[in-house]
């Protein structure tokens, strides 16, 4: 049985014309209400964005879902994400055009599924955004060539019983040996979950992390970025300055 996909939630930027746009998708089986948190600190910290929150594709009422098939084998899924991620990336396209916004103002973030769909969709699709940010994900597969244009945030916590760390941190090294511009941050005692830690420091990487390529251009290759922190460490909170995306 097919069901009508819900229209997006939207929300506009507090005054004048956007100056970023943020597209948050749910985990499996959830949501937009899944990542309610993190889009609350998005809009705190970047009160002139737009944030796009999407239903999932497929399913219903709050188990929705971004691939056609649910629980699929590894190797189906693999192909349904990739499916998944051309179609976010057209509809991200659609709406950078109608609303005057480029790659370059545009953060994507996801978490868990989604986060997966996010990594195939800036992959595959070059200058899609300038930053992704990727919540305790099962990636579907290593990314053939890093995104040039794309700087990938890892955030997972490290007791993650659904998407091992483990696998966090193969995906951050391969995207270092591509040369790829790649953050790993992890949290102890943190499991699968859009912890409040985790969102505290992905809003900390928006405002404060140079991205390669504008660091290589007057400083040279930085060394990868791999940080570890305690949950109930309050360092990770972000600065009260209106950072960036760029």
């Amino acid at each position: 049985m097919t069901h009508t996909r819900p229209e997006p939630l939207i929300i506009e930027p507090s005054a004048g014309a956007p100056a970023q746009l943020f597209v948050v998708l749910h985990g499996e089986s959830a949501a937009p209400d899944q990542v309610l948190g993190l889009v609350g600190a998005i809009r705190q910290a970047f009160p002139q964005a737009l944030i796009v929150q999407p239903h999932g594709r497929f399913g219903a009422g709050a188990a929705r879902r971004w691939i056609a098939q649910a629980e699929p084998d590894a190797e189906a899924y693999v192909g349904l994400v990739a499916d998944a991620g051309t179609v976010l990336a057209a509809e991200i396209r659609s709406l950078q055009q109608a609303r005057r916004l480029s790659g370059e103002q545009t953060a994507l973030a996801g978490f868990s599924e989604g986060a997966a769909v996010i990594l195939e969709a800036v992959c595959a699709h070059p200058g899609l955004a300038g930053r992704a940010l990727l919540f305790s994900t099962r990636f579907a597969t290593l990314p053939q060539a890093a995104p040039a244009q794309t700087t990938l945030h890892l955030l997972h916590g490290a007791a993650d019983g659904v998407a091992p760390v483990d696998q966090a941190r193969q995906v951050h090294g391969h995207l270092a040996e591509l040369g790829g511009d790649a953050t790993l941050d992890m949290a102890s005692h943190v499991g699968h979950e859009l912890h409040e830690a985790l969102v505290r420091q992905a809003i900390t990487r928006l405002q404060n992390y140079l991205p390669l390529r504008s660091w290589e251009s007057v400083m040279g290759a930085p060394a990868a970025r791999v940080d570890e922190y305690s949950a109930d460490d309050d360092s990770g909170k972000p600065s009260a300055e209106d950072g960036t995306l760029h």
